[in-house]
């Protein structure tokens, strides 16, 4: 049985709304898109293709695999984890829009069944089920505890608007930090592992 796996870009405050390009996302009038790329370094890349290396199969959101699907099948190359995984292993996404994808190996999974085909993802693949971004998709996994490891690239920029990962009315979770890294650029990359409810305390005696 594999393990569900989610990787997303944010800033300072929490945003991962448009990360690689002014046009990635422009909803609700966001002006800021692209913050993520002037920290890109080498030590990121080797974070990503370090743990896309590990996928069996991916689960993304439409807008994000439409960003994928245009961009992915023009640049293939079999020595690089990122695009021959992508290219070649199963993905599946949820939505009630996409009909008729081109991209090999897709497979579209409605709204209805989402949470028993996800289930069933994990169960028949060895390694990954790695989600990339794919923001309402992520948020919908989170509040279902679908999600057995978060991997968190925390880029050094605040925003103040956008979308955020954790909305609020999320479920108080607990995580354990199963890893950590800073790059050159300044990234905190962060792996964390859910280990339930969040617990509540007091410092007074």
């Amino acid at each position: 049985m594999g393990q569900l796996t989610l990787t997303t870009f944010l800033s300072l405050d929490g945003v991962m709304q448009g990360p690689g390009g002014p046009d990635e996302d422009t909803r609700d009038g966001f002006a800021y898109g692209g913050w993520a790329v002037p920290f890109a370094d080498e030590a990121m890349g080797a974070f990503v293709d370090e743990h896309v290396a590990r996928a069996g199969a991916f689960l993304l959101g439409r807008r994000t695999y439409e960003i994928f699907a245009s961009y992915w099948p023009a640049h293939d190359d079999p020595a690089s984890p990122v695009a021959s995984r992508l290219n070649r292993l199963p993905k599946y996404v949820a939505s009630t829009t996409l009909k008729d994808p081109e991209w090999a190996a897709t497979t579209v999974i409605d709204g209805e069944h989402l949470q028993a085909e996800v289930v069933r993802a994990k169960d028949a693949t060895e390694g990954e089920v790695q989600v990339h971004g794919s923001g309402q998709l992520a948020q919908w996994l989170l509040a279902r505890d679908l999600v057995d490891e978060l991997r968190l690239l925390v880029f050094p920029v605040y925003l103040g608007t956008g979308r955020k990962l954790f909305p609020t009315g999320g479920l108080p979770t607990a995580f354990e930090l199963a890893d950590s890294r800073t790059t050159p650029s300044g990234i905190a990359l962060g792996t964390y592992r859910p280990t339930g409810r969040a617990a509540f305390g007091t410092f007074a005696d």
